[in-house]
């Protein structure tokens, strides 16, 4: 497994609210973890962290304790660190008035054992390549893309649309949460991208091939770069997860 990942705070925000969390090239648990917080004050940029840093230490306490050949075992754990994410997210925000609605999207990539179990709340998002496809693996929480999904308006209206950045669902806001926990095969040679959407706002899903097929050790920086050449208006996170070959 290659890994290559990087944030950038962009050219308008005065903090950098995303936070995220790759495995050194050590470890066991082959965890990857995105969030994109929200909130006034420092809210948001406490939220994503917390969130982040409560997934990784639920999954590295519970992981040895199960099945890991059972599917379900393993979409189960998932699901519980995801929830106890949002507790913990939530249970801060009522304790100082300043940090109260504060809140984060979550993106969670577990690999093991050919397959990626992927835990999704909010509009950032994780994608598959395979061969010459690049497949969007999650649904945004969204009101524009609620509205995509009834048929009210198109994807090309979406991209536009004034409320395209009103989440329909994000961690830490409620007591419950939700999260979408979907399972894919991961191949030998297949690529995890997962981005915050400070990143797809300004850049395309075929951008994002691209410049990852054309020199993968650099898309990282030449994505981010780019996303700031078109305004760079919101924080922009990318992780990068190749399942190399090494024969």
């Amino acid at each position: 497994m290659e890994v290559f990942a990087k944030t950038d705070i962009g050219r308008e925000r005065e903090l950098n609210e995303d936070y995220y969390y790759i495995p050194d090239k050590k470890s066991d648990i082959q965890i990857y973890i995105l969030a994109d917080g929200m909130g006034g004050y420092n809210g948001g940029e406490i939220a994503s962290k917390l969130a982040t840093t409560s997934v990784k230490t639920y999954i590295e306490k519970n992981i040895k304790e199960i099945a890991h050949e059972d599917k379900e075992n393993i979409v189960e754990l998932l699901k519980n660190a995801i929830e106890y994410a949002n507790k913990t997210v939530y249970k801060k925000s009522k304790e100082n008035k300043e940090l109260e609605g504060m809140g984060t999207t979550l993106e969670v990539c577990l690999i093991y054992n050919n397959r990626v179990y992927i835990g999704h709340i909010g509009d950032s998002r994780v994608y598959r390549m395979r061969k010459t496809v690049i497949q969007k693996i999650t649904q945004d929480h969204s009101y524009v893309q609620k509205l995509v999904k009834d048929g009210t308006i198109t994807k090309e209206e979406a991209v536009n649309h004034p409320r395209k950045n009103m989440l329909m669902k994000a961690l830490g806001c409620e007591e419950t949460v939700e999260p979408d926990i979907i399972v894919k095969s991961i191949l030998e040679e297949d690529i995890i991208v997962m981005t915050s959407d400070g990143l797809t706002n300004l850049i395309t899903d075929e951008e994002i091939y691209k410049a990852i097929t054309q020199n993968i050790e650099s898309a990282t920086n030449n994505l981010i770069k780019k996303a700031n050449e078109l305004g760079g208006y919101d924080n922009a996170t990318i992780i990068i997860i190749y399942n190399k070959n090494n024969e």
